[in-house]
């Protein structure tokens, strides 16, 4: 059997559960803008902009063979106000597995498909008011440094939106757009395959489900086979710098863990 250099998906097969989620309230909806009652202010974001990251998501499973419209995405049942059911990923099942070597032990696989794997970081979060910058900055630029990228040279992203607003934050915290300006930047269109800078063009965790474990993998997939061109109708032209970051937990108002993987074109 020809073994290659790649990651493989093994299944994932999601299935929806009724969630047990805690509901925050809003304080203020003024103007449109949203604002938690922790006082946080997610400046710029409205009630629209999450569900721009569902809309025209392309749908790679043959469980969800549907797109839904931003007005579906606003109108489905709420599950924690603003969050509708389908601005929440699907918990699932599912595996996944990747196959990792040197360069020097590629050479025994001619026929190998192999991408480099140019930044691997991993951290913790931290509690608010301990002067620690927010994770998902302070790891981005890590990998940043790492592999001698920055944010304007991604190409494609795939990153962990357990909710829709999970990807316009990253979006942000990865230095893709301003501070503040993660909704505005989805709706834009900047995001979608064909865009700026396309995020999660497998459907993410909301299209595609969340099967815990193997979702970091299942990113990893996604951006090994853009990186190979072998998307087809997902795939985003010209890859060559693919990013995943993965969370979870939670640390006050951050993610108690997070990775950051860049991958390049070998």
């Amino acid at each position: 059997m020809q073994r290659r250099l790649l990651m493989i998906i093994v299944t994932c097969l999601p299935w929806i559960t009724g969630a047990d989620c805690e509901e925050r309230r809003l304080a203020d909806l003024d103007n449109n803008d949203l604002y938690v009652d922790d006082g946080v202010s997610l400046c710029g974001t409205c009630i629209e902009d999450p569900a721009w990251t569902i809309y025209g998501d392309p749908i790679s499973l043959e469980g969800y063979p549907f797109r839904e419209t931003v007005e579906e995405v606003l109108e489905d049942y709420s599950v924690a106000f603003p969050l509708t059911r389908a601005m929440c990923a699907p918990i699932g099942d599912g595996s996944a597995a990747a196959l990792l070597c040197s360069e020097r032990a590629l050479q025994k696989y001619p026929d190998a498909k192999p991408v480099k794997i140019l930044a691997s970081t991993l951290a913790s979060g931290s509690l608010p008011g301990s002067g620690i910058e927010n994770i998902g900055e302070r790891l981005s630029r890590e990998a940043y440094e790492m592999a001698g990228v920055g944010p304007e040279d991604v190409d494609v992203a795939e990153v962990h939106d357990a909710t829709a607003f999970g990807e316009l934050m990253q979006c942000e915290e990865l230095g893709f757009c301003p501070q503040g300006e993660g909704g505005p930047f989805a709706e834009s269109g900047a995001t979608k395959v064909g865009g700026k800078l396309p995020v999660n063009p497998s459907g993410g965790l909301e299209c595609r489900g969340h099967p815990i474990g193997a979702s970091g993998l299942a990113q990893i997939y996604e951006l090994v086979t853009q990186l190979r061109g072998e998307a087809g109708a997902r795939q985003v032209e010209g890859v060559k710098i693919a990013l995943a970051e993965n969370g979870g937990g939670f640390i006050g108002l951050g993610e108690a863990a997070m990775c950051v993987h860049i991958l390049g074109k070998a």
